[in-house]
Order: C-alpha cells, then sequence, then structure tokens
C-alpha cells in the first residue's frame, strides 16, 4: 500500500492546475490587500471567476461565494489566511455529501459474489480504474474477477486482461457474443469459485446513443436474474478534464441504470478538479434523496492510483 502521506502529496500535484487557479486569486488580491487588511467586493468577484474557471460552475461558485460572505461578516474576516480557511470549511461542507466510500459486505456475509457494473463513455479510463479497483480491492482483503463486459472492442478485452494479469485475477470474456450472456456466465463462474468480488467492464458508449443506454440496461437486468440483487453496485467513470460535461453523463446514465457511485479519473494536473464542487452542488439541487457519492479518485497511471474519495483530504490538496 502506499503511505497517506505520498498519496496526499501525488493528489496535490495532480490538482495543481485547479489549485493555482483558486490560489492566484487569493494570492494575487489578498496579497495587495494586506496593507489595509480590509477585504472587498471586488476579491469575492476574483474569488468567484477562479471558481468558475476551475470547473467549479455557475451555481456552486456563487453559492460558495455567498458562503464566504456569510462567514468574513459573522466572523469579521479581514486577513488572507482566515479567508483562505473559510473557504476551505465552506468547500468541505459542499462536498462532505458525496464522501460515502464503497461498503462491503463482511467476509463471510451476504450473497456472493458482490457484483460491481462499471460503465462510462470511451476514453473516460474506464477499463484502466477497473484495473486499480480490483488492486484496491484485494488490499482489502477480497478475492476478485473481472469481466470482459466489452464485447465490441477487441482492444478492450485485451487491455482488461492484461489488467488481470497483473493483478492475479481470473478475466471471463469472449469476442463478439451478447454482453448480457457474459455477464450470466460470469456470474455463475464466480459463484462457482467463491469469488467475493465480481467486477464487469462494459462497452463504452455516449449518453446519446439511446441503444446502447437501453443494452447497458439489460445487462444489468440479466445480472439480476444470474443473481438476485446483482449488480450491488454501479459505478460511472467520468474523465476529470470532461469538465461541465460530466454532469450531463451522470444524468443520463443515472436514469439508464440507477447509479450508485461515480469514479472520477485523470486528476494528474491537467484536469481540473473543481468539477467536484459541481458535482456536489448539481446533486443538492436534485430531487433525489440522497445524492450519486464520489466512490473514487484516480489521480495517475499507476496501479495503486485509485483511492476513496475524502472530501477535507480532498480540499486541502485542492487550496494550498
Amino acid at each position: 500500500m502506499v503511505a497517506a502521506a505520498s498519496w496526499a502529496q501525488r493528489l496535490k500535484a495532480g490538482l495543481a492546475r485547479t489549485r493555482d487557479a483558486i490560489g492566484g486569486a487569493l494570492n494575487a488580491d489578498l496579497g495587495s490587500l494586506l496593507g489595509r487588511r480590509r477585504i472587498d467586493e471586488a476579491l469575492f468577484e476574483e474569488l468567484e471567476s477562479a471558481l468558475i474557471a476551475a470547473d467549479c460552475g455557475v451555481e456552486a461558485a456563487q453559492a460558495l461565494i455567498a458562503r464566504l460572505r456569510v462567514r468574513a461578516r459573522k466572523e469579521r474576516i479581514e486577513q488572507a489566511e482566515d479567508l483562505r480557511a473559510a473557504l476551505k470549511e465552506s468547500l468541505v461542507e459542499l462536498l462532505a455529501p458525496l464522501e460515502r466510500p464503497l461498503r462491503l459486505p463482511a467476509a463471510g456475509d451476504g450473497a456472493r459474489p458482490f457484483v460491481i457494473m462499471v460503465a462510462g463513455v470511451n476514453g473516460s479510463g474506464k477499463t484502466t480504474s477497473i484495473g486499480k479497483l480490483a488492486k484496491w480491492l484485494q488490499g482489502e482483503g477480497r478475492s476478485v474477477m473481472l469481466v470482459a463486459g466489452d464485447t465490441f472492442r477487441a482492444a478492450a478485452r485485451e487491455q482488461l486482461a492484461a489488467w488481470g494479469e497483473r493483478n492475479g485475477v481470473p478475466v471471463v470474456g469472449q469476442e463478439g457474443g451478447d454482453p448480457g450472456a457474459v455477464m450470466y456466465d460470469a456470474i455463475s463462474a464466480a459463484r462457482a469459485r467463491g469469488i467475493d468480488v465480481l467486477i464487469a467492464d462494459t462497452a463504452g458508449r455516449l449518453p446519446t446513443q439511446l441503444h446502447l443506454m437501453d443494452e447497458i440496461g439489460k445487462v444489468k437486468r440479466v445480472a439480476g436474474k444470474a443473481l438476485p440483487g446483482a449488480p450491488h453496485e454501479v459505478l460511472l467513470v467520468l474523465d476529470g478534464g470532461t469538465g461541465q460535461n460530466a454532469l450531463a453523463q451522470v444524468k443520463a446514465f443515472d436514469a439508464a441504470l440507477g447509479l450508485t457511485g461515480l469514479m472520477l479519473t485523470k486528476l494528474d494536473g491537467t484536469a481540473r478538479g473543481g468539477v467536484v464542487c459541481a458535482f456536489a452542488r448539481a446533486q443538492s439541487l436534485a430531487a433525489k434523496a440522497q445524492p450519486v457519492p464520489l466512490r473514487f479518485i484516480g489521480i495517475g497511471e499507476g496501479i495503486d492510483d485509485l483511492r476513496p474519495f475524502r472530501a477535507r483530504e480532498f480540499v486541502e490538496a485542492l487550496v494550498d
């Protein structure tokens, strides 16, 4: 396992682009204000623009600035570092509802396997994230099997097979054929072998490809027939560089599959991590009783570059 400090450092490096956008507003404007020790409206406007530029979205940026104004007034904040601390706390409050780590049944409890179905658009880092997730689950003491449910793209099967070999876990798949049938056979195989967790890859698709969205719904239904209650987790992988379009992906896939969680990938310095704030704000405005949680974040290509999302840890990396 990678040391916590090492993970924190890499996460901070991965969020450098976002941190620079937010910190630039704080450092440049507040630094010039330190002489008179006052925070004015111009600063709040500049910070709101920086949050929007960091992919936080207009709704989230406005909500954060509104909270900061209230805090600054109530707590009589006048200095730069005090405002930075207040911003961190406001961000933690915004993101905290997304922090609901994946809960696996205790060893020996519940039906096996625990089935995780993974979806996402092409290029989101879906198959790579599955490989990393398999490694994380092994670190939790669980046996894992992978399902190459993307029967249309040979490269996807080969890529998943490579991750299976790298992790030392079996991979079930076939060239061509019906992805629902592959899912059914894989669940049967996992049950026969006593596997703890079965992770199913699915063919990448755009939310606008309605026939493919219907098909992935069929795969989910087949899983339920093979094992009542399956899939137990439905995760959507999102590219951290997608920006606000990620919100549309979440909405479409949630409508088709009933998402239980998100995985945000490629937070490697090129993406703007502020999109997590946009997720949180959109979820808070939705009618759902509970938001779709952000289960995991990924920061690189390494096998250990995937960890459960922690709101405060993320904010500390986001705001230096």
